[in-house]
């Protein structure tokens, strides 16, 4: 058995957070030869309901969970932390503005990112899952400038679970038969799913599926998916989004499998398909020795270039404004 991990999970008392730490618990990270040591992070008004997620975590008694810890003060939760959920958020509510949005997110995770600099172990990985992501992990990636940029990520898995998902129903295919699909860019609306390098049971995606299909239905019902789940079910997609974050932890820790790439919101050095560097932006990425690295040499058509552009304006914008209001250098 090996040395426990030290886990920070925020907005632990969150639906997300919820659905997250069981699994956690349960192995589904490291694996199960590593215990876990559970940090849950919440505000003041949510430490008592993660005093009961922590309660069911315990009468659980998951073999791996060595134990569990709440708290209020980020200082304290990120103490020698070796991964890092950052889930908790501020949600957009009507009549916000989206500079109002950003401010707020901006308040919440720049001091994540700095307590992150300042106490975490030196081996620490952060996914940010809390919206709008890609712009929030670029707010606590620059509060910590002493943490490889690197290992601040952004969730995309669940946009390309989604789109592996979609291809198999398609395809009439089993979700393990997909390999390769990626989506470029931003968590949001914005975002372009791309089959371009996908395979189905070794056949490349783009000879069973039409362009009018990937153009009408496919992109659309990707990047608005997380609405239509809230449309159906009256809450936000917390389980898929859990899983997925669970997919992207996993991979980074124990590697992808060869020839497979998967999709990182990751930091861009200004190298990488011309986006600027600063940006949290969803490439296709390969897990090496516990590190995601972008993968370079993949060949880009029309339509991919015209979305990833489309991605790179609309992240540039947000991330002009959080630098309009101090949160980046």
């Amino acid at each position: 058995m090996l040395e426990p991990r030290t886990i920070t999970v925020t907005g632990a008392a969150g639906n997300i957070g919820y659905a997250l730490l069981f699994r956690i618990a349960s192995g589904a990270v490291f694996g199960d030869d590593t215990p876990v040591k559970l940090n849950l992070l919440e505000i003041p008004q949510g430490v008592r309901a993660a005093e009961g997620t922590a309660m069911e975590l315990l009468d659980s008694a998951f073999p791996l969970l060595d134990s569990v810890n709440v708290f209020d003060d980020a200082n304290k939760a990120f103490e020698a932390s070796n991964m890092a959920f950052l889930v908790g958020a501020r949600p957009r509510t009507a009549g916000m503005e989206r500079a109002d949005l950003l401010e707020a997110n901006a308040g919440i995770f720049g001091p994540q990112g700095k307590a992150i600099n300042d106490h975490a172990a030196e081996d620490i990985r952060v996914l940010v899952v809390g919206n709008p992501a890609n712009t929030n992990a670029v707010i606590a990636q620059n509060a910590a400038p002493d943490v490889p940029a690197e290992r601040f990520t952004s969730m995309l898995r669940l946009d390309q679970n989604r789109a592996i998902a979609q291809l198999a129903a398609k395809t009439d295919a089993f979700v393990r038969d997909i390999k390769n699909v990626t989506v470029w860019g931003n968590h949001s609306a914005d975002q372009y799913p791309d089959v371009s390098y996908a395979t189905v049971n070794g056949t490349p995606a783009d000879e069973l599926v039409s362009a009018e299909w990937l153009k009408d239905y496919f992109r659309p019902t990707v990047a608005k998916r997380g609405a239509a789940i809230i449309e159906a079910r009256g809450a936000s997609s917390a389980a898929s989004a859990a899983s997925a974050a669970i997919d992207h932890m996993h991979d980074w820790v124990n590697g992808t499998k060869d020839g497979e790439f998967v999709t990182v919101g990751h930091y861009s050095d200004g190298t990488h398909y011309g986006v600027p560097k600063g940006l949290s932006f969803g490439f296709p990425c390969v897990s090496v020795d516990g590190e995601y690295k972008i993968v370079d040499d993949l060949e880009i058509n029309a339509g991919t270039r015209g979305g990833i552009e489309e991605n790179i304006a609309a992240l540039t914008e947000e991330y002009d404004a959080v630098k309009a209001m101090g949160f980046i250098k």
